[in-house]
């Protein structure tokens, strides 16, 4: 089945809601960077939160980045998504390996404690930043804090991976519900009791719940009206020309030095993984072209 996300709102216009199946494009982010288990769920959450996030934007060219610097093993995230549906991300150390913890893997444990950060560019003269401290690094949690406390948007985050035996993922998703300023009582009364009942983002999708159907469970008794759906996939825009133009920001000096080593080099994409390799008459003509500084 195809990834997506569902965009809705419930009582009245009161409540503005997101649902995502990330299963396929949190998969793809495992077989780019061969993520072990804790690294594909922490990856996938940062992907699935990041991907509802980007949708929440208004224009084409607006992009968001979720930045997560902790002490643990992991090292740290980083996940960038545009408002279309399109997410890319990678962990630092995507090979850590961790003892589950409580019977699930330890994502909290391989994040640490450290901060969240949230870049938004949306084509001002700067871009919005905010930046928090993880509460528990189990993502969720983290992006939950981050609403309330820099945007004064008080939401509900819930986010999972589930993993097979093999190591695949078996299904991801999650949502995100934000309650308006002038919510009654009486819907967030409801709303908290909803929201209490839900087991875990995992079980409902492991389940077979549909994006659709995590949120009339979530939103049950409230008005729940879907505005629209949009496709949602891991893609990057890497390209050749664009790594010759990282290779031509290092300086002449440092592209001297890798033609005088006379052998070819491989650059990878830190998001997507992609390996570009370039000849040594492939950096002489980088060289030449004038353009390094």
């Amino acid at each position: 089945m195809a990834d997506y996300i569902v965009r809705a709102t419930a009582a009245n216009a009161q409540v503005r809601a997101f649902a995502a199946r990330t299963t396929r494009l949190v998969e793809t982010a495992r077989v780019r960077h061969k993520t072990s288990p804790v690294a594909t769920a922490a990856l996938g959450r940062l992907l699935t939160g990041g991907v509802m996030m980007g949708s929440m934007m208004k224009n084409e060219t607006d992009v968001l980045t979720l930045q997560i610097r902790g002490d643990g093993p992991i090292g740290g995230l980083t996940v960038t998504a545009d408002s279309v549906g399109t997410v890319k991300g990678y962990a630092h150390n995507p090979c850590v390996m961790l003892p589950a913890k409580n019977g699930k893997l330890d994502v909290g444990g391989a994040v640490g404690a450290g901060v969240l950060t949230v870049i938004k560019d949306m084509g001002l003269k700067e871009p919005y930043s905010g930046q928090t401290v993880l509460q528990t690094g189990e993502i969720a949690e983290d992006l939950t804090y981050y609403f309330a406390t820099s945007e004064q948007v008080p939401s509900s985050v819930g986010l999972g991976v589930l993993m097979e035996k093999d190591n695949t993922v078996r299904c991801a998703g999650g949502f995100i519900i934000q309650v308006m300023p002038f919510i009654e009582d009486g819907v967030l009364n409801k709303l908290e009791e909803n929201i209490g009942k839900v087991k875990s983002v995992t079980a409902m999708l492991d389940n077979g719940h549909t994006p659709e159907e995590m949120l009339a469970q979530v939103l049950g008794g409230l008005d729940l009206e879907v505005t629209d759906t949009l496709p949602a996939e891991f893609s990057c825009n890497c390209s050749k020309k664009r790594i010759e133009k990282a290779l031509a920001s290092v300086g002449k000096e440092e592209l001297r030095a890798m033609i005088d080593e006379g052998r070819p080099i491989e650059v990878k994409c830190h998001f997507c993984n992609t390996a570009y390799g370039f000849t040594v008459a492939d950096l002489q003509e980088i060289l030449q072209k004038g353009t390094v500084k």
